[in-house]
């Protein structure tokens, strides 16, 4: 059981879940194809090669850490987003509280669907969201749902 579902309020339920996207890892991938390739090919540089594999093991470790870690959910009363493992950090916005949503891709993140989602509440708070698969799909299901109440 999550942080969402031990923080849920009497007769609030989930509607939507976001997910982080895939392409977190690939910077890690890409060391460590980058480190082999290193290796194989320059035995006299064959120490940076596995300095770049430890690097990216390292960095793809992270990522499946935040993967894990983060959430963020559109429930029938709240926009709630948790991060971290160790050291959390929530946000969770009524939706009364919610004044937009706004998705920011660059264009590998358009190819891939991939995005920052920034949740704007009133009083000018900004929470961005980065690395949301659909973010767009996450976006209308929000606003359909804070529309509603």
């Amino acid at each position: 059981m999550g942080y969402v579902e031990k923080n849920l309020m009497s007769g609030e339920e989930v509607v939507y879940r976001a997910k982080v996207h895939w392409m977190i890892y690939l910077m890690g991938l890409f060391f460590i194809v980058l480190g082999i390739t290193i290796i194989a090919s320059a035995k006299e540089i064959a120490l940076l090669g596995v300095l770049l594999v430890i690097g990216g093991l390292i960095d793809l470790f992270k990522a499946f850490i935040f993967k894990m870690s983060t959430e963020l959910v559109v429930t029938t009363k709240r926009v709630i987003a948790k991060f971290g493992f160790i050291k959390r950090t929530t946000m969770e916005l009524n939706h009364s509280k919610v004044e937009s949503l706004s998705v920011d891709q660059g264009i590998i993140q358009r190819i891939l669907n991939a995005g920052t989602i920034t949740v704007h509440g009133t009083g000018g708070g900004k929470t961005p969201i980065p690395n949301i698969d659909e973010p767009l799909i996450f976006r209308t299901n929000a606003m359909e749902t804070i529309d509603k109440n």
